[in-house]
């Protein structure tokens, strides 16, 4: 018996010992920050699934307000969350070369390979090709295939709401933006099996998996063990659709203008390779294979279907709140589309100036993929302070702590699209509204994410009014299974 308890307690200490051991790195450092718990670190509550991780570094912000930097410790890595603009603005655009990394690197084989997630050359070639891709000029082309699916959806929301008015806004809105994103990424129309099909990837995709627990606690791993964050239905299901929508168009650019057509352009130059910096640098090439664009097209897809819903429900939600701000909104809509003979066009979307401060201010209060991670290239002092970092460490910044800063957003809890007038904007520091995230890294897909809102959004106030319901709540409990931002109880 006492044999036992002796291994046990052994075991015990050892254990305790191993999942400590890096606890004492940033008080050695004498870099302020939340004291860790073990194994957890500082986000047990997250990994037991209590409290949005979004929200706890949030927290983590608000509890230093006199520091630059804190030290944290994801599970029982540290890390670095960024407070201070200027040192932000440093890392992710001054020095951008230096944490050009997110540092979230999985399988190739596991839809790796995606703009979002990819590290390194591999990165810069994907951005250099793919920006051309997601300029004004070439998405104006499907700003037609938005305004269709936005006639298709008011049409099924008129039916809906006459059984019955009260709704739950995502789950109408994702059908808008599950047909509008298919339509501009794939050319498709969707049929009953394929919504079906949809509506599971939802959960696969957007559900928080402990691989990324794994993956704070041993960085890198995941690529070592050419493993994925993603569900292994994920990619074949994508990596299938692209080569049928591939073979359907000969492997070539048809008339279409969608994203599948751009990319079909881009791939008749054989390979791809960005920029020397030097004239001595070696050239990094990259064939755009079908697991290639599968691969982007996924990221395309999950990024521009449930952060757009999202940001769509929060809007009417303060729309529905706010009847002075909605009234504003519906007259700028109605004049506007009145000039263009009821037609979305680029110039519509630019002629509607305090839609778009609605739009800003709604991610300024909920930016719903607050996931800022940068990963340093080389040992890097950080400016304004004594830390240094080590290569291969992570920095992180929390956008709701920003957003919510009185220093830079007074009365952070209103919502007031003022914030976002052209006088306001160009008095603010270039980091203090980040919900696509800053620098060379920054959402490729903003723009589209943005025009796709505005047309729902324009669709909707055309033809109804936005009112709270019963069951509307004005304080949210987000949902720590969702990969981003979202109440559990939804938005009504």
């Amino acid at each position: 018996m006492l044999t036992i308890f002796i291994v046990t307690a052994t075991l015990f200490a050892i254990l305790y010992l191993y999942f400590t051991r890096n606890f004492n790195y940033w008080k050695d450092r004498n870099v302020v920050g939340p004291k860790p718990t073990v194994f957890f670190g500082n986000v047990m509550e997250s990994v037991i699934r209590r409290k949005h991780l979004i929200m706890i570094y949030k927290d983590i912000y608000e509890a230093f307000p006199k520091e630059k930097v804190v030290g944290i410790y994801r599970m029982t890595t540290p890390c670095l969350l960024l407070r201070d603009l200027d040192v932000i603005k440093h890392v992710m655009i001054k020095d951008f070369d230096l944490f050009s990394d997110r540092g979230i690197e999985f399988s190739e084989q596991g839809l790796g390979l995606n703009i979002f997630h990819a590290d390194g050359d591999r990165w810069r070639v994907l951005r250099q090709a793919f920006t051309p891709l997601f300029t004004s000029g070439k998405l104006k082309n499907m700003l037609n295939l938005m305004s269709d699916r936005g006639d298709k959806f008011i049409k099924m929301v008129e039916k809906i709401c006459d059984k019955e008015p009260e709704q739950q806004i995502i789950l109408l809105v994702r059908k808008f933006t599950m047909a509008s994103i298919t339509a501009c990424a794939f050319g498709m129309e969707l049929g009953e099996d394929m919504i079906e099909t949809l509506d599971k990837l939802d959960s696969l995709i957007f559900t928080n998996s402990y691989v990324n627990e794994v993956d704070m606690m041993y960085p890198g791993i995941l690529k070592k063990l050419n493993s994925s964050i993603f569900s292994k239905m994920i990619g074949p299901f994508f990596d299938n659709l692209t080569k049928t929508i591939i073979e359907q168009r000969g492997g070539k650019p048809t008339n279409r203008k969608d994203l599948m057509d751009l990319i079909l352009e881009l791939r008749q130059k054989k390979a791809i390779e960005p920029m020397k910096k030097t004239h001595d640098e070696p050239v990094t090439t990259f064939e755009l294979t079908d697991s290639v664009i599968a691969a982007q097209t996924f990221v395309f897809y999950a990024a521009g279907y449930e952060t757009s819903a999202t940001t769509m429900s929060f809007l009417l939600f303060e729309l529905a709140e706010n009847p002075d701000i909605q009234e504003k909104v519906i007259a700028e809509v109605d004049e506007t589309l009145k000039r263009h003979n009821g037609e979305i066009t680029y110039d519509t979307l630019s002629e509607m100036t305090y839609l778009t401060q609605v739009f800003h201010e709604t991610l300024r209060k909920y930016p719903v993929a607050d996931i800022l991670l940068r990963k340093a290239n080389a040992d890097y002092a950080v400016p304004g302070t004594n830390v240094t970092l080590k290569k291969g460490q992570t920095v992180l910044v929390s956008g709701f702590g920003i957003h919510y800063d009185p220093k830079y957003y007074p009365d952070p809890e209103k919502f007031d699209p003022e914030r976002f007038s052209p006088e306001n904007v160009k008095n603010r520091h270039p980091c203090a509204y980040i919900p696509f995230g800053a620098g060379q890294r920054k959402c490729l897909g903003m723009r589209f994410g943005q025009w796709q809102v505005q047309v729902c959004i324009i669709k909707l106030l055309s033809k109804f009014r936005l009112e709270p319901s019963t069951k509307t709540k004005s304080q949210f409990n987000y949902d720590p299974m969702r990969l981003f931002v979202y109440p559990k109880s939804g938005v009504f």
